[in-house]
């Protein structure tokens, strides 16, 4: 139960939304869940209203009557929806989207344009495929201006502040041009600094594919829990890749020309036919020491 006027408890990953949210304005959070995050945005004067929706009835049914115990059912209002399907645009000035799958999120941010770039900012959290998913918002023009990484109960996390497309694009047809081509995303203040890669034996393409694996603003800030997360990843994949060379050894031996051959085949635009090349054991042992190769690349960048 919530008591009128005291702020209620939030966790970890919750409070750091809430922190990376710019004060004022209304919220609008797609997948609100029991309504916590609004609840204590409006009790803390962060946000002068909220918008909480959700698919789900019961989790909604739930956050309105969190939302009455604590008083504030004329400052937030809860509403059914799949996504951004019953959101207006002008409701809100920012977008909450937590705690859903990188494509679920990927779909709702592209379903209608108009409704996304009309938001001053978006704090984006998926849960899963976040590679393909940071890929998505470079490759369609959106700008990571603020990036973590939290550890709750055994589980990271990866908020992201993103400003949308009409916000976040150069003004002039040059700048437009520019921020599609180039691979590195970074805050308006020290934009054109940051278009230089870090030092380090790094290409273009292997910056590209490091910073959308793991966050460009982390590996610029060289975040030490980062650092904790790429030695657990470099564990697992570690394992993985014995796994590998035990079921098939002379995969360890082909290793390197594996590699070559697949960069080949990868690159080709018949899928069908690369796929025929090599047998699906290799094309995954191909793949893990792929990912090795881009994990070291950030452990590098990071010291």
């Amino acid at each position: 139960m919530i008591k009128q006027g005291k702020p209620v408890s939030l966790s970890k990953r919750l409070w750091n939304l809430a922190d990376m949210l710019s004060p004022g304005g209304r919220v609008a959070d797609v997948g609100c869940d029991h309504g916590f995050l609004d609840i204590y945005l409006v009790q803390m004067g962060k946000m002068r209203g909220a918008l909480a929706m959700d698919v789900r009835k019961g989790p909604l049914a739930a956050a309105a009557e969190h939302v009455k115990e604590a008083g504030l059912s004329e400052r937030i209002e809860t509403r059914l929806s799949d996504g951004l399907e019953a959101f207006q645009v002008g409701e809100a000035e920012k977008l909450v989207c937590a705690g859903m799958g990188g494509p679920l999120m990927q779909r709702i941010l592209t379903v209608s344009p108009e409704k996304t770039e009309s938001f001053e900012e978006m704090i984006l959290q998926p849960q899963s495929e976040l590679t393909e998913f940071r890929a998505f918002l470079r490759e369609q023009g959106y700008k990571i201006v603020e990036e973590r990484i939290i550890l709750e109960d055994g589980k990271y996390y990866f908020p992201m502040k993103v400003v949308p497309r009409r916000k976040g694009t150069e003004k002039t047809a040059e700048g437009q041009m520019a921020v599609k081509k180039t691979a590195v995303r970074q805050t308006e203040a020290d934009q054109t600094a940051a278009k230089r890669q870090p030092a380090g034996d790094v290409s273009g393409a292997s910056w590209t594919a490091v910073c959308d694996r793991y966050g460009e603003l982390l590996i610029r800030g060289k975040d030490p829990l980062l650092m904790q997360y790429l030695k657990e990843q470099e564990r697992i994949l570690a394992g993985i890749l014995e796994s590998l060379k035990a079921r098939e050894g002379n995969l360890a031996t082909q290793g390197e020309n594996l590699k070559t051959q697949g960069e080949n085949l990868m690159a080709q635009e018949d899928d069908q036919k690369a796929s025929g090349e090599i047998s699906s054991r290799e094309r995954r042992f191909l793949e893990v020491m792929m990912e090795w190769e881009i994990l070291h690349q950030a452990m590098e960048l990071m010291k």
